[in-house]
């Protein structure tokens, strides 16, 4: 039984068709590689998945229960969680206040209840101990390096206990030495039996990381391949159309 399967999945906004017929299946603590140019039709179906839009047609199913999303609280209740581009974090606030973030722990009676600092900073430093960060929850998020920021986001979402993560462009405008701590955040959350869909334009961070590759053409799932059958060579050709399809 899969962990996550889409059935010919179709989103259209008015006459513009983004996604196709899109089938994808994903097994607990497997990794897959989401490439595809940009209007590929990859940032649609993440959002899909995520909740922020419902399919125009076909099906999700979670653990082979049929599921609709139409907001992100559905998909988190499904065991979702998704760590955006951007990350939304709030730079002045501490590690472990943005793990928390919408999801306060609080202590005492109504209507002296107070936030319990102690508690969140406690456990998010279990978190970040878990995914061998050396991020520590009381720093500012405004001083920390891109490795040490994507740590506090994959935390945050680690806080539901997630079956599956999508994580869009983690690598991006970071250093070298940051993309190897990012990549290794996502070797963690596999080793800890998290699923993941990785978006990125990176082909050597899809390759380390990933189990399988799939790839977007015009809104159309052109190949869905094992890493270890398939070559970066092959997923360039399928991104650009010089390979019809694999």
């Amino acid at each position: 039984m899969s962990l996550m399967e889409l059935r010919q999945v179709t989103k259209s906004f008015g006459a513009i068709h983004a996604l196709n017929g899109v089938d994808l299946k994903l097994e607990p603590g497997e990794a897959v590689g989401l490439m595809g140019d940009n209007g590929a039709g990859k940032s649609t179906l993440m959002k899909i998945i995520a909740g922020n839009f419902p399919p125009t047609t076909g099906e999700i199913r979670i653990e082979d229960k049929r599921v609709h999303f139409t907001k992100p609280i559905d998909a988190r209740e499904n065991g979702i969680e998704i760590v955006y581009q951007d990350l939304a974090l709030c730079d002045n606030l501490t590690a472990g206040a943005n793990v928390f973030l919408g999801r306060e722990l609080k202590k005492g009676f109504w209507p002296f209840r107070k936030l319990d600092h102690q508690a969140m900073n406690t456990r998010a430093g279990e978190l970040f101990g878990e995914l061998k960060s050396e991020t520590r929850p009381r720093d500012l998020v405004k001083q920390m390096s891109g490795g040490q920021r994507q740590a506090v986001a994959i935390a945050r979402t680690r806080l539901s206990e997630p079956k599956l993560v999508l994580m869009d462009e983690p690598t991006a405008a970071i250093s070298v030495r940051q993309v190897a701590e990012v990549l290794n955040l996502i070797k963690r959350l596999k080793d800890q039996g998290h699923a993941v869909i990785l978006v990125s334009h990176r082909m050597p961070d899809v390759f380390e990381v990933c189990d399988r590759v799939a790839v977007l053409r015009r809104g159309t799932k052109v190949a869905d391949k094992k890493i270890n059958d398939t070559s970066p060579e092959e997923v360039t050709g399928l991104i650009i159309g010089a390979i019809q399809a694999a």
